[in-house]
């Protein structure tokens, strides 16, 4: 099969490699039918998450049609439409019986590795290097999915592939991270961020009862997104942003904010170029958090900063004084993406949401590595990449 691998730093790769196999009784092996890149897919491309491996097959946003059951899977068969939450759930564990699937105390074949960096391990999530199981992902033409009975989410009728694709990922991080905000009645919310992350959080943050929402980002197509969901906006590279979000909400700050934006945050000044000499060390500091620092400086006293934004290892300077002294809860977390499912179908059946919003390029497998260069350097006005595993490159263009 053709599958898109991870072949160093900036450097990925269409490959042909084995078909994958059944394991374990458990499995499934999808047809991958639509896939996508996510922003924390650039966070291994340029190396920033260790334990990658040549030849590692990436991909963690996927869906597609079961071919292939093992022996003790009841819940799914050969035929169905499923998509495939990124974390991966046993099911039976502790954590997943509370609903935080995405700390699975099971699925993670290397927790050692993890448990170096951040004391426990996280769930195993797919293609996203060995430090969370070594999974192959599904930037390819077929997947082995493990525990699957736990994990494939079966499309209801009538939903198009590209209605539910953003269902494994992005769509219930965003939801997560505005529910994480506590939003009540009459709320501010203001989001760091305005990738496809960032624009939905800001379309949950207005279903779950905000009043006004708040994006900065500096790329105007992302800001142009936010302002067609009913956000107010802030350009970075032409305003201060502290003082224009105080500004805009009568100098008490914003009730809660969102990074949205993670560990490879564009700073400014002098702290942002410190910032990302220090990290391409890898050891000085591995993360460039400015997002979350402005994040903490902007939040009224008492608010809430929720993070979406992955983080991954060491970052520096972080205002500790602002957190303890304004009296700001902070909540953060992979998505326990199961716990959404359910809540989103009925959203996007509805039409309360639409999430093909956010597609600005539909390109073919074998054009992933372009894919991966236009989305990294934002090129041609893009915003999220959509790949067929089944196209002949010369049948896709990008949205217009």
């Amino acid at each position: 099969m053709k599958a898109l691998v991870w072949q160093g730093i900036n450097k990925v790769a269409v490959e042909r490699v084995p078909d994958p196999e059944i394991l374990q009784p458990t499995d499934a092996i999808v047809r991958v039918t639509c896939t996508a890149i996510c922003g924390s897919d650039l966070h291994l491309l340029d190396g920033y998450v260790p334990s990658m491996v040549h030849g590692d097959i990436l991909g963690h946003e996927f869906m597609g049609e079961v071919v292939e059951v093992g022996a003790d899977v009841r819940k799914v068969k050969v035929g169905d439409r499923v998509i495939v939450p990124f974390p991966i759930a046993c099911g039976k564990c502790w954590y997943c019986q509370k609903g935080l699937t995405s700390l699975c105390d099971n699925s993670n074949p290397n927790p050692r590795l993890a448990e170096t960096m951040w004391g426990y391990a996280s769930a195993g999530l797919y293609g996203y290097s060995h430090i969370t199981g070594g999974y192959a992902g599904g930037q390819a033409q077929f997947v082995r999915t493990v525990f699957a009975d736990a994990n494939l989410y079966k499309v209801p009728q009538g939903l198009s592939d590209e209605q539910v694709l953003f269902l494994t990922d992005i769509l219930p991080t965003g939801y997560m991270a505005a529910e994480n905000c506590n939003i009540q009645e009459g709320d501010v919310v203001a989001v760091f961020g305005a990738g496809p992350v960032g624009q939905f959080c800001i379309r949950s943050a207005f279903l779950l009862g905000a009043e006004r929402v708040i994006a900065i980002d500096r790329f105007p197509e992302r800001l142009e997104l936010a302002r067609r969901a009913g956000a107010e906006t802030i350009n970075y590279e032409e305003d201060e942003v502290f003082e224009r979000l105080k500004a805009m909400t009568a100098g008490r700050g914003p009730d809660s904010v969102m990074d949205a934006v993670g560990l490879e945050a564009h700073g400014t000044g002098m702290l942002g170029v410190a910032d990302a000499v220090k990290q391409t060390t890898r050891v000085l500091e591995s993360d460039r958090p400015h997002a979350l620092r402005a994040a903490l400086m902007a939040c009224r006293k008492g608010g809430t900063v929720s993070v979406p934004g992955v983080y991954g290892g060491l970052a520096d300077k972080i205002p500790l004084g602002a957190f303890v002294n304004k009296g700001l809860t902070m909540k953060t977390g992979q998505t326990h993406v199961h716990r959404y499912l359910d809540v989103l179908t009925d959203h996007i059946m509805r039409g309360d949401i639409d999430p093909t919003q956010v597609i600005t390029h539909r390109l073919s497998l074998d054009e992933a590595p372009h894919a991966y260069h236009i989305f990294k350097h934002k090129h041609d006005g893009c915003i999220k990449c959509v790949l067929d595993p089944w196209a002949d490159p010369k049948d896709h263009a990008p949205v217009k």
